[in-house]
């Protein structure tokens, strides 16, 4: 670096643009070799001072003296910053020489500017203090240095030497005071950069490469350059003791503290590598067990909250990759819109990828609908003869079938040779209770022009439920490894919640969907999720909002994941009706969409059936006359079915005797009262009469909501001081149409429950003192409840 470039000039001083690092000695500091004067000046010219001495603070010590006193000390690299200067001027008279001592010298600020390559200077530079002066020496050895480097490997001659400058580079990086981001990314954008321009180097001088750069990559992520590179040895030579020795480590600084893959998806695609490269391995499964199981750790708590999402993350990409070729396919195929209302219109289309979906041969033929409830199904209508000339997929001549808005299933022989299928051959039907469900409500066919959920477009006809997805062998491998690391996080106690979380809005496309193999896979997935007594798991098995179907849907009778005859629905079921989802809204759906598997399995003696049948008719959840008999038969068909039903009969006569006209029409309950006293005490008389109830500090729970939807004439509930929660508030809501006053104060209600409340409208008196309301959900209530005139939330959020 040269800082000797002056110039004459009177009265002004050097000014220093542009000055070369690499024309500076190695051995020299930077700003200590500055001359007192230049010799070659004439007179009346400008000088420079000849060290960094000490500015306005008085430190007297050059630079140079001071780079080995500071190895101790950290600092920031400096870029640019503001600086003491002083202009002298040389000295012709004796006055001259007074008035230029150091004592009589003026520093002024300055503006110093350091960029890669140059230093941008009006005059010499002068530190405030110490430490601010050794912050630039090193700043200005750190980038004169990282010029040389970028030169000498910009163009290597030797690779020998290369590898040396290399391991210097990292030497220097490691050995820095300076703590900033860009001491370590530098020196890997550099050598990312020799990697990207050099791509004749032999598989042995990588793992040289790569050994020399580990220690840069224990506390930085790679830059998307080099992960590139990462990907290709892990894919080229995925045994290498580099994967395991060198890309361990940075994986897993990767997955505890990335934050986001979409601002660097190769961090994802690296990730992905490295996983597959483990699989590759002799004990290909059992090492991918333990990495998963080294990066939960040996506690039951995983202390790092981003390893979970960001294994998912990689997850669901690589199964995404494993159908992107039919995802493209599909892309150039009929629109599902279009799929369902018949009009494919195949000339104006891109001729589709041929899809490896085969028509496997059947074994027998497909058994008959048990237990129809809906209309008899239209008969199979005759295929057009006339094929379809416009297809340019269609190299196996066959005519292309023909849609309705109800296609029946095609006729299959029982043994036709396997056959290549486009997707534009599938046919789409949505399920025929759906259907049915939908035209009484709306009075009208199923239809419209919104498109179809994801669950309608694989609810498929028989014969084309029988395809399957074949993946090409590197795919089928992939898809095994990725699907059996989400098993591994399902087993995982503490993950699960969150996993739940992120799969409850189903991520993944249609054609993993509909690949059997898949499914199946990932129903393990899904019996974890059934199987967890925790609401925040198994709530998760719904849609994550009303009109999109979720995995129950998808496992249940019908869909086309199920493949169990509906034990996995009926599990869903149990564990959903055992955690508050004994609900009015929740029957309705399965009596609409899921009846006639539900009568199946109570047919088939399944509890959780039976018991879904029952409350269907004490809640005249079916209104059909016809349907409630062949319920009631379904129930007495069996043991467990007639013992229930009877125990139903037994309790509507004593809901009618309860409801009978008469009795008190106040009634407040003696404190410490539970549960069993407050049934008791209704099964003995008649209370169709009561109109206010009062059960306040006493020990009911939500469990008394049961016995409080019979009270047909309630209008004031008390439950001051109890322990009645969201359960509860959420069964009182859909049956206590008519409550008017309601007292929750020091209760243990939530949001959760609190916004069942929305949907009784005749409230006009609400008292939410001491409960855990917050303010949007109290801004929400009063919006969507326009009798509430007295309101009490104190001690509360909202208050």
């Amino acid at each position: 670096m040269d800082f000797n470039n002056g110039g004459g000039g009177g009265g002004g001083g050097n000014e220093l643009h542009n000055n070369q690092f690499y024309q500076c000695e190695e051995n020299k500091p930077l700003l200590g070799e500055m001359s007192e004067g230049n010799n070659n000046s004439s007179s009346g010219t400008t000088g420079t001072a000849t060290k960094l001495g000490a500015g306005p603070c008085g430190n007297k010590r050059s630079l140079a003296l001071h780079h080995c006193s500071s190895s101790g000390m950290r600092y920031k690299l400096l870029h640019e910053g503001d600086i003491q200067v002083c202009v002298v001027k040389h000295p012709r008279t004796f006055l001259s020489k007074i008035l230029t001592s150091k004592f009589l010298r003026r520093w002024e600020p300055h503006h110093l500017t350091l960029t890669d390559g140059s230093l941008t200077s009006a005059t010499l530079p002068q530190a405030a203090n110490s430490y601010l002066r050794d912050q630039w020496f090193h700043s200005l050895q750190w980038k004169k240095k990282i010029y040389k480097y970028r030169k000498v490997l910009n163009n290597p001659s030797r690779w020998d030497v290369v590898l040396k400058e290399i391991r210097a580079l990292v030497d220097m990086a490691l050995t820095s005071p300076l703590q900033d981001e860009s001491i370590h990314q530098a020196p890997l954008h550099i050598i990312s950069t020799l990697l990207a321009e050099n791509s004749h180097l032999s598989s042995q001088d990588h793992e040289n490469i790569i050994v020399a750069i580990a220690p840069l990559l224990e506390n930085n992520h790679p830059p998307p350059d080099l992960c590139e590179f990462f990907c290709k040895h892990c894919r080229e030579r995925p045994r290498s003791m580099v994967v395991i020795e060198v890309f361990t480590p940075v994986v897993q600084r990767i997955l505890k503290h990335n934050m986001d893959f979409g601002k660097c998806p190769r961090l994802r695609l690296f990730t992905q590598e490295y996983i597959l490269a483990l699989n590759e391995l002799n004990a290909g499964m059992e090492v991918v067990k333990k990495f998963v199981h080294s990066m939960h750790g040996p506690t039951g708590q995983c202390p790092h909250p981003r390893v979970l999402p960001n294994l998912v993350a990689v997850c669901l990409a690589a199964i995404y990759s494993c159908y992107e070729e039919f995802i493209n396919s599909r892309d150039n195929s009929p629109s599902l819109k279009e799929i369902r209302n018949g009009c494919q219109q195949q000339n104006e289309r891109k001729p589709p990828m041929p899809l490896r979906l085969l028509r496997p041969e059947p074994s027998t033929p497909l058994p008959a609908t048990i237990l129809p409830l809906s209309a008899n199904p239209s008969p199979p209508q005759p295929p057009n003869p006339a094929p379809n000339n416009h297809n340019p997929a269609s190299n196996n001549h066959n005519p292309a079938p023909t849609t309705s808005p109800n296609p029946a299933p095609p006729a299959l022989p029982l043994s036709p040779p396997p056959s290549v299928v486009n997707s534009s051959e599938i046919l789409v039907e949505m399920e025929r209770n759906n259907n049915c469900a939908n035209a009484r409500r709306k009075g009208g066919p199923s239809g419209g022009d919104s498109e179809p959920n994801l669950i309608d477009c694989l609810l498929v006809s028989p014969a084309v439920n029988t395809l399957s997805i074949q993946l090409p062998a590197q795919a089928d491998r992939v898809l095994g490894c990725f699907a059996l690391i989400l098993k591994m996080l399902s087993d995982y106690d503490d993950w699960r919640p969150a996993l739940a979380s992120l799969l409850q809005p189903i991520p993944f496309p249609k054609e993993a969907l509909a690949h059997a193999k898949f499914t199946k896979e990932l129903k393990y997935v899904i019996q974890r999720f059934a199987e967890d007594p925790r609401q925040e798991v198994h709530s998760c098995l719904l849609s994550v909002r009303s009109g999109k179907d979720g995995w129950f849907q998808l496992y249940s009778p019908g869909g086309v994941a199920c493949d169990d005859d509906g034990e996995l629905f009926a599990s869903m079921v149990h564990i959903l009706m055992g955690s508050c989802y004994k609900t009015k809204k929740f029957l309705l759906s399965l009596a609409e969409n899921k009846l006639g598997p539900c009568m199946l399995l109570a047919l088939r003696g399944n509890q959780t059936m039976v018991e879904i049948l029952c409350l269907m008719l004490e809640y005249n959840i079916i209104e059909n006359k016809d349907t409630q008999l062949q319920i009631i038969s379904t129930l007495e068909s069996t043991t467990v079915g007639r013992r229930m039903y009877e125990q139903l009969c037994d309790r509507q006569r004593e809901l009618k005797e309860l409801q009978r006209k008469g009795g008190p029409t106040r009634l407040t309950l003696p404190s410490k009262s539970t549960d069993a006293d407050l049934a008791r005490l209704l099964s003995s008389g008649s209370f169709g009469n009561l109109e206010n109830l009062s059960l306040a500090f006493t020990n009911v729970t939500s469990a008394c909501a049961e016995q409080l939807i019979k009270l047909p004439s309630l209008k004031q509930l008390n439950l001051w001081s109890t322990q009645f929660g969201d359960a509860g508030l959420r069964l009182l809501s859909e049956h206590l149409a008519c409550l008017q006053v309601l007292n929750l104060c020091e209760t243990p209600v939530t949001d959760a429950g609190l916004l069942a409340l929305s949907s009784m409208k005749s409230l006009c008196s609400l008292n939410m003192n001491s409960t855990k309301l917050t303010a949007d959900t109290y801004e929400d209530l009063k919006a969507k409840l326009p009798n509430l005139k007295d309101v009490d939330v104190r001690y509360t959020e909202a208050w």
